[in-house]
Parts: structure tokens; sequence; C-alpha cells
């Protein structure tokens, strides 16, 4: 049912979009107003589009250095510069340029421009070891949680990802578990609103888990097919706080008889190898599943995705490449790369 209901395409016709828009004037007057077909050409333009600063930052630079050399020491000397101001890493530049170093010995490249080709074969195979979508089950509700730090889009990642599953007509309820920040429940309520989503909140200053069990007790009596809980915005230096994400996830799961689908952590990808940090400490608290990564237009820095990818293991299922409603799409691996190097 789920599957059906949000096949990766996520095409919309105009009878569903009318039907969506009738049911909900009052909550989600003029979202549709400026909602644009989404269709396979237009995602990728949208995607090139958001990495045009990543591409001159990086890509457009390694081209610079390699057009018209020949390989020499110098030549990777100059990559692996360029990549670790980037922001990719020391640990995954260095495998980078290693693996490529063996492919031009074993094939005998002379010319530094195929190099730039290899480059973008070996992201695409980086990026592709541990992928997966988003899971989308079969059974109901399918449960996610969302973590991250204040300030990284956590909040509007929630309401780009009820927007999206609305679109698709499915029942939503949101958690409000963040009941510790100043108009945190009132910033999730204007989403649920916009998209006309159910809203599960306490009063400020509630226990979380006692939102999170009321929001999967909601989901399950009103048959919702998506579930997706709001948590505090944790500074991952913090122990306490951080080990309450933990009895957060804990009621949850007891209460919907099963672990969640998906533990999605949003890191900005303008804080650099901060992320990497703020990845390794939240996946100590709750089982993390997946990585969303936001305001990647925002940053020349782009190459983060693939430390997060290598040196995590972990899948970076979803990207920010904008602030419209659409720009949170499914991340690709081989699209996200044809994008960047194009």
């Amino acid at each position: 049912m789920l599957k059906k209901l949000f096949s990766k395409s996520s095409k919309k016709d105009d009878q569903a979009e009318a039907k969506l828009a009738e049911e909900h004037t009052d909550k989600s007057q003029g979202l549709e107003d400026n909602v644009e077909k989404e269709t396979p050409a237009g995602l990728f333009a949208r995607l090139r589009q958001g990495l045009a600063k990543t591409r001159a930052g990086f890509v457009d630079r390694i081209g610079q250095v390699l057009s018209g050399r020949s390989i020499d020491d110098q030549l990777f000397d100059e990559l692996e510069e360029i990549l670790i101001q980037a922001d990719v890493g020391v640990t995954t530049t260095l495998e980078l340029v290693e693996r490529i170093r063996r492919r031009v010995e074993a094939e005998r490249i002379t010319e530094g421009g195929v190099i730039k080709e290899l480059l973008k074969t070996e992201i695409t195979e980086l990026l592709s070891r541990d992928h997966q979508p988003l899971r989308l089950p079969e059974h109901t509700p399918a449960a996610f949680m969302v973590v991250g730090v204040n300030g990284v889009g956590k909040t509007t990642t929630i309401g780009k990802l009820a927007y999206r599953f609305r679109q698709n007509q499915a029942k939503v309820v949101l958690g409000a578990a963040d009941t510790f920040r100043a108009a945190a429940v009132d910033q999730l309520r204007v989403w649920a609103n916009r998209t006309g989503a159910d809203l599960i909140a306490h009063q400020e200053g509630a226990d979380p888990s006692a939102v999170a069990f009321d929001s999967v007790a909601a989901a399950k009596a009103r048959k919702a097919e998506v579930l997706i809980i709001d948590t505090a915005g944790r500074l991952h230096t913090k122990t306490n706080l951080m080990a309450e994400l933990g009895k957060v996830y804990r009621v949850a799961a007891k209460e919907l008889g099963r672990e969640l689908d998906e533990v999605l952590l949003v890191v900005d990808a303008t804080t650099g190898q901060n992320a990497l940090s703020q990845a390794k400490l939240f996946s100590a608290s709750v089982p993390l599943t997946g990585i969303v990564l936001t305001k990647l237009d925002g940053t020349a820095k782009g190459g983060i995705i693939l430390a997060l990818a290598n040196e995590l293991k972990l899948p970076v299922k979803l990207i920010g490449v904008g602030e419209q409603l659409w720009d949170l799409q499914d991340f690709d691996p081989a699209s996200f790369t044809n994008a960047l190097f194009t």
C-alpha cells in the first residue's frame, strides 16, 4: 500500500491535487499555488541548480587543475588539496586518490584530463556502497523519528516530508516531541496546517516520551499511513540530553510493537566536518538508519556527503537542494554525481 502511494517518482496528477486542495482548503491556503509538476527532468534540473556552488568550488577546480596536465605526484597532491578543501575529509580523500592512482597505473593512463572521469566513477561507487532508499513498508503506519541539533533544518525537513506524503493522499500524523525549545510546537503546528497533517502535541516542557507514546497511539487509532516524530534539537555534546532521545525511541517502539522504520539524522551541509561528529554521537543514542543532508545549495563544500557515506557507512537518504517544498529530494548516487559533474 505505502509503496504504491509513495513511488520514487512521486508524480502528481491534477485530479489528486484538486482533491487534496478541496479537503484542506482552510489548512493549506496557498500551498498548491506554485507547485510545479515533478518530472525526472525537472528534478534533475533542480538538483543540478542546487549543487551549483559545490560544482564551482569543487568539480570545476578539479577540471582546471587537470586540464592539459601530464600525470605526476604534484598533480595528485593538488587533487588531494581540492578534495580536502571541499570537506571530503582526509580519510576519504586519501582513499579516493589512492584508488585513482591504482587505476592510472593499471590502465596506463598518462593524461590528467582522464582523471576527472575516473573520479566521477569512484565517487558514484563510493556513494552507492551502502545506499538505501527511504523505507516505505507495506505495514502502516510507517514510523519515522527525526533527530538533529538546532538550526540544521529539522522541522522544515519534517514539513517537507509531510507535504510529500500528503501529495500522495496519505494520512499523516506529526508528533511534537520537541517540548523544550520555545515555539518548537508552534512551528510544527504551522507545517501541520499547511500540509493538512494531524498534530499531536502537549504543553511546553512536557515529557517528550509521553508525546511520542500519544503520537503512536493516535496514528494507530486514526489509521494513519505515516507517523513522523519530531525531537528536541540536542547539543550532541550533552550526554544526558542525548540519552533522553533513546528513551523517546524506546517508548515509541514499544507502543508501536516494532522498531521504527526510519530514524533520520538531519545535518547541515554547511557545517562541514562537524556533521561527522554529530552523526557518530547521535548513533550512540538512537539506532540511526539514514541521513538527511540539508542546505546543499548553500555551500561550496558539498564534499561532506562523501565523508558521511564513506566513514559512517550510513546511507544518505534525502538531500535538501533549495527552500521550496519540493526541494527535498530522494538521494540517488548516480543522479547526484551526474548533476555534480555535468
